[in-house]
């Protein structure tokens, strides 16, 4: 069922574009002004389900649906910033090629649809606050709406950073410049007013916002839910403190964090929501709705998916229906650190053209999730902390536990800066088509020591061929790769504020990337 509660006078962050009136959707009959949508405990439960409905399936030009800002359109461009995939055609060329700027699509619709997301996370926490002292809902569970609210903002807020600033380790205290963190509602002339006001703040007070949202999300949210995984849960808020703290470089705080989900010893499991590893890689692509390793996905059905220009599966199979326009790319493939034998390599298509994630499998109906965070994340999250504060005994152990499950080829005896490399390159095979690779080079690249300082060298699809594809060879054909590298000081490492804010707000005309 689609939900989508709209702002008054702004639509997306700052866009000043009349929406006429407050507009929630249900379905296309039926309609609920936003004074309505808190007047009885059910349409409440809508209106948070609203916010999770946006960030599924946001809109486009015309208002289709593409998948952004949590669907395909999150996966595909986090990969295609990186190296590890390779864009078949016009979709993400513009991404993968770095040739975006403030009016390319793929870059504004994913700013202008997250800030929608914020938006109608902040009605939600605003009108809940209000059912509560109403007396409409009880405390308990308005403080858990609220925390499913806050949890989707951080969750918005951490992709913007990612795409829009530097790394928190841009500057030595984090002071650069971030983007605006927005927890107030913009849906009132005098809201809209102030909103074109706020600046974008520095990195670092957006992290210490995105850190008390989780913190409260984890206090507020339930432990499990029937539905476990596609609503926010307190293992949900504490694994993305695990993510967030690393991006940070709070290497005890990751720590700390990882231990509220990690047993003891191996195999590990999690005392907080019953998450462990699947037994096969393949596990949580096989029932992707229902296993023990997802923490928090986006759920597609049928009736309510990103359709056809904006579904995980059309994008990314080979198979039948498969629109194959994004494949593994031989500079993963033939990576000699990703073993010949590894059975991460089974969960593959290969075609006279290249070789293809089957991770995504449902092309007719677009009922593939969209993947957020796995415990496998979390692992891996906790070993890089170890491993970068001395813990090598433990960062060995739960690398292991992850790679282990694909392979017999384990890591014995590595520390410190060999040790954070292995755990790096573990990250490109276990999360390869999830997204995650650019959140990856975006926080290592300053440091430029376990990846590539900057955005890195990638093969064109016009010069592969499949013969580029030879497993663990630990090379790659020269003439493969025609986009070349772009060093982290280039002004193309992050993106440009969209034209359509910066016109809007004239504090943000003044605080636009350099270089654009």
């Amino acid at each position: 069922m689609k939900l989508a509660l709209l702002a008054p006078a702004v639509c997306f962050s700052l866009m000043l574009t009349s929406c006429d009136k407050d507009v929630m959707e249900l379905a296309p009959y039926d309609r609920l002004t936003e004074e309505s949508a808190f007047t009885t405990p059910e349409r409440i439960e809508l209106t948070v389900a609203g916010v999770y409905d946006a960030a599924q399936s946001g809109f486009y030009a015309g208002g289709a649906v593409r998948g952004y800002p949590f669907g395909a359109a999150h996966v595909s461009q986090g990969d295609t910033r990186g190296e590890d995939m390779v864009n078949l055609e016009a979709f993400y060329a513009i991404t993968y090629q770095s040739t975006y700027n403030a009016t390319s699509a793929n870059n504004v619709y994913h700013f202008e649809t997250l800030y929608a997301v914020v938006n109608k996370a902040n009605v939600v926490i605003e009108g809940v606050e209000k059912a509560v002292t109403g007396g409409l809902i009880t405390a308990e569970v308005g403080n858990a709406y609220i925390a499913e609210a806050r949890y989707l903002r951080a969750l918005s807020h951490h992709e913007l950073l990612v795409h829009f600033a530097r790394p928190y380790n841009h500057t030595a205290d984090a002071s650069h410049p971030g983007i605006p963190y927005r927890t107030v509602p913009v849906n009132t002339p005098a809201r809209v007013e102030e909103a074109a006001k706020q600046g974008r703040g520095t990195v670092a007070e957006a992290y210490a916002k995105l850190l008390e949202d989780l913190d409260y999300a984890e206090a507020n949210l339930p432990v499990t839910r029937t539905n476990k995984i596609s609503r926010a849960t307190q293992g949900a808020a504490i694994a993305m403190k695990t993510r967030v703290k690393l991006h940070m470089r709070d290497w005890q705080g990751v720590i700390t964090e990882g231990n509220k989900l990690i047993s003891g010893t191996g195999p590990f499991t999690s005392p907080i929501g019953g998450y462990a590893l699947t037994a096969s890689p393949d596990g949580p692509w096989a029932a992707n709705a229902n296993n023990t390793e997802s923490i928090f996905s986006f759920e597609n059905t049928a009736n309510d998916n990103a359709s056809v220009n904006g579904s995980l599966g059309q994008m990314y199979n080979a198979g039948t229906g498969g629109r194959a326009l994004v494949s593994i790319s031989p500079i993963i493939w033939n990576a000699s650190f990703w073993p010949a034998n590894d059975k991460r390599r089974e969960i593959t298509n290969t075609t006279a053209r290249a070789i293809y994630t089957k991770k995504y499998r449902d092309a007719t109906t677009q009922t593939d999730w969209s993947p957020i965070i796995r415990y496998a994340e979390v692992l891996l999250n906790v070993a890089e902390a170890e491993a970068r504060t001395g813990g090598n005994d433990r960062a060995l152990a739960l690398l292991n536990a992850v790679r282990g499950r694909s392979t017999d080829q384990l890591y014995t005896g590595l520390t410190g800066d060999a040790l954070v490399q292995a755990i790096v390159n573990e990250r490109r095979i276990e999360f390869l088509a999830e997204g995650l690779r650019w959140k990856d080079i975006h926080r290592l690249a300053k440091e430029g020591k376990f990846g590539p300082a900057g955005i890195p060298a990638k093969v064109a699809s016009a010069n592969m061929k499949v013969e580029d594809f030879q497993a663990a060879s630990g090379s790659v054909r020269e003439a493969a790769i025609a986009y070349p590298f772009i060093p982290y000081d280039d002004f193309r490492f992050i993106w440009p504020l969209p034209i359509s804010e910066i016109n809007a707000n004239p504090v943000l005309a003044d605080q636009q990337n350099p270089g654009y």
